[in-house]
């Protein structure tokens, strides 16, 4: 700004201390950069998420109450409330973040949680015939959970090193990281994981550039992964058999079973469901806080309420990639639009599994299931997200910006 402009000084000066566009402290630049709309609909999805936690929490309470120890109706929606409160300044902390120092937290997590994800068939916790948790008590935590946007972000680093040196074989690098970690899952086991870590690398191959010969070869491997799966892994067997055959007998049965009941739930309320609380359907579903709280709110809240959050869902997705169409940082669009797939993918598959479109596979419903590692792991990953989706017009609109550069 010229030395003589008093009075664009005096304007500029007033719309800081109002907090306007021309606020440029960390909380200002942070708040007009950010993706707003991105961020409302997110919080859209926690809000609903604590309703229909709400909802579930009668049922997984009855469930899990024993003769010694009663489980009060509503624990799980206050337990879910302290885990909102945990989550939502993770998710704002890390949105702030720049985009190295964003970059080098998540290369830096990925690192330590795959280190967690290895020791846990060693010194997990065991529930449900699987070790998916590490830790004692109130402090288990999933170590997959927390690995996943942290993956993302530096497969996504590792292929942008493509465009530095050509040399560099980083989808061999990259491929030999996603196997050492579909290994582990599966060993678990967690097929579902499994499936959403290589499907996302996958992804980022194709957004990435990678030559078509090279992505035909990865693609005709997917049918002899499946047969070979089918064949020598019993989890997947299990879930495909289940799925495939209703009629089986025998352990698939049981995934069988939850499918079905899911459906049934989720159609029992009809268009506009039975209303908060009326719901008496829902008490026959295993996991109705967690995996299966899609069909509670179907139940509930009518079959109305559930296309309205697919929709939220997909313009999420939408949004994030409309955003990237002009994106020219190599880093930036692969960590932006790997993290939306994951987030999407997660999401599709959980409403497929609720409606009975695919296998039991055990997964959230992104920030609105019942969890503490899936609430807070999903936190970090869209707080990268809005990180690596911020934008600044104000630096190129503002006049204010260019009398100050002495233009």
């Amino acid at each position: 700004m010229r030395a003589g402009d008093g009075k664009g000084a005096r304007l500029m000066a007033q719309v800081k201390r109002r907090g306007g566009r021309g606020d440029r402290s960390p909380l200002g630049t942070w708040f007009w950069d950010i993706d707003r709309m991105l961020l409302l609909l997110t919080l859209f999805l926690i809000a609903i998420g604590l309703i229909a936690v709400a909802a579930a929490s009668p049922a997984s309470a009855v469930r899990y109450s024993g003769d010694k120890h009663k489980i009060a109706p509503l624990y799980y929606f206050w337990r879910q409330l302290m885990w909102v409160g945990v989550s939502l300044p993770v998710l704002f902390g890390v949105s702030m973040l720049p985009v190295t120092v964003a970059r080098r937290f998540a290369v830096m997590g990925a690192g330590l949680f795959t280190l967690l994800l290895a020791l846990t068939p060693l010194i997990g916790v065991e529930v449900n015939g699987a070790k998916r948790w590490i830790g004692y008590g109130f402090a288990q935590f999933q170590p997959s959970e927390f690995l996943k946007p942290l993956f993302i972000v530096t497969i996504a680093w590792l292929l942008s090193l493509k465009a530095k040196d050509q040399e560099l074989p980083t989808v061999l690098m990259t491929g030999t990281i996603t196997a050492g970690i579909a290994f582990v899952l599966m060993m678990q086991p967690d097929f579902g994981q499994t499936v959403v870590f290589c499907s996302v690398w996958m992804a980022l191959l194709m957004i990435a550039g990678t030559p078509t010969k090279v992505l035909v070869g990865l693609a005709a491997m997917v049918p002899a992964g499946l047969v070979a799966a089918y064949l020598f892994y019993g989890t997947a067997r299990q879930r495909i058999d289940a799925f495939l055959f209703p009629g089986i007998e025998g352990e698939g049965a049981a995934d069988h079973f939850q499918v079905d009941a899911a459906h049934r739930t989720l159609t029992a309320g009809g268009w506009t469901g039975t209303g908060p609380g009326g719901g008496s359907v829902k008490f026959g579903l295993p996991e109705a806080h967690t995996d299966y709280i899609f069909s509670v709110i179907g139940e509930e809240f009518g079959l109305i309420a559930c296309a309205v959050i697919a929709v939220i869902f997909l313009a999420i997705v939408v949004r994030v990639f409309v955003k990237l169409l002009d994106e020219q940082d190599e880093f930036k669009l692969l960590a932006a639009s790997g993290l939306a797939t994951q987030f999407g993918m997660q999401a599709l598959v959980s409403m497929a599994v609720n409606t009975g479109m695919a296998p039991s596979k055990g997964m959230t419903l992104p920030f609105i299931s019942y969890g503490g590692s899936s609430m807070i792991a999903l936190s970090v990953g869209m707080g990268l997200l809005l990180a690596f989706t911020r934008r600044n017009p104000f630096l190129t609109r503002s006049p204010y910006v260019v009398r100050w550069s002495g233009e």
